[in-house]
């Protein structure tokens, strides 16, 4: 379970393998539905068998899983959530904590760049850059607060669901929300990437990562809703921002899990995350695909991470 390619997400390289006692997720409900879609659940063909991906990352066989019924946010959590969680708490995020985070290098100027990823140049270790100042001291989020939160670790998205009465969700929740009731198609909307040569996500266009064409509209983040929602009215799904998942990562452990309300190994060395981000790119990383999965040490933060939440139905 090695790292994923950095180009996708660096990591801070905790090396432990981290434990959870007991396996399976805690059922939550009592958060507020305000904001979330009902999903009924039931049965759905999760993975692919398609050779697009990348191998280790283990996106296949095509199997069944059944699910119970669960709320979702309908969008990625925005920035000015986030805000309201921290204004009632005073929480303060890992990487306020480290007094840094990555940041991609056409987004930061050069003379604040503490350090570069080996493998990855373009991302950039950055002082002082954090949720509230995701380019650096000098940049904010007064103008996005529509915009996905980011510079968030796994542990900052499991307080902010743990606040807001809810949960993460599994990666199997993820996958059934985002395929929106299609069948084994590669996107939320269907196979093609530009339906009717329209762009309906937020991701790399041009020469990676020299040049961001941003014929989408944009160059960095959007908006959580810049894009028509998927066929269960669910927001940016696809791009914009990698998605925390509550699973621990392993390559095949799907093999051998449950197929009822899948959750994860108990421990592993990274957390799951899904979507892709606005730096995906077809001759790189194509992870924008609804089967593509990656995942990052629970303690990492960058500027194209964030998450939605969950919520159990009571009975």
């Amino acid at each position: 379970m090695n790292p994923p390619h950095p180009c996708c997400v660096p990591s801070r390289q905790r090396a432990a393998l981290l434990t959870i006692s007991g396996a399976g997720i805690e059922r939550i409900a009592k958060g507020s539905t305000e904001g979330m879609v009902k999903l009924d659940g039931g049965g759905f063909l999760m993975g692919t068998d398609s050779t697009e991906g990348f191998a280790a990352d283990g996106e296949g066989p095509v199997r069944k899983v059944t699910l119970d019924p669960f709320f979702i946010d309908a969008a990625p959590v925005t920035n000015g959530h986030f805000a309201e969680f921290v204004r009632e708490t005073n929480y303060v995020t890992e990487a306020e904590r480290f007094g840094w985070s990555f940041v991609f290098q056409g987004h930061v100027p050069k003379t604040m760049v503490e350090d570069t990823v080996l493998a990855a140049p373009w991302w950039c270790k950055v002082a002082h850059a954090a949720w509230d100042h995701p380019e650096g001291p000098e940049s904010n989020v007064t103008a996005r607060e529509d915009y996905p939160v980011t510079h968030v670790s796994w542990s900052d998205a499991a307080e902010f669901a743990r606040w807001a009465g809810k949960r993460l969700p599994t990666e199997a929740e993820w996958e059934y929300a985002a395929r929106g009731g299609l069948e084994q198609k590669r996107f939320p909307w269907g196979d093609e990437l530009l339906p009717d040569g329209e762009h309906v996500c937020n991701i790399w266009q041009g020469t990676f990562p020299t040049l961001d064409l941003a014929e989408d509209g944009y160059a960095g983040t959007s908006p959580v809703r810049a894009f028509p929602p998927n066929g269960y009215g669910l927001y940016s799904l696809s791009g914009n921002t990698w998605e925390w998942c509550a699973d621990w990562f392993h390559p095949s452990y799907h093999l051998a899990a449950s197929k009822t309300n899948p959750a994860g190994p108990a421990q592993g060395r990274g957390r799951v995350m899904r979507g892709g981000s606005y730096l995906c790119h077809e001759s790189y990383c194509n992870r924008y695909r609804v089967a593509a999965r990656t995942s990052n040490t629970p303690d990492s933060s960058t500027t194209n991470i964030g998450f939605r939440c969950v919520r159990d139905v009571t009975s």
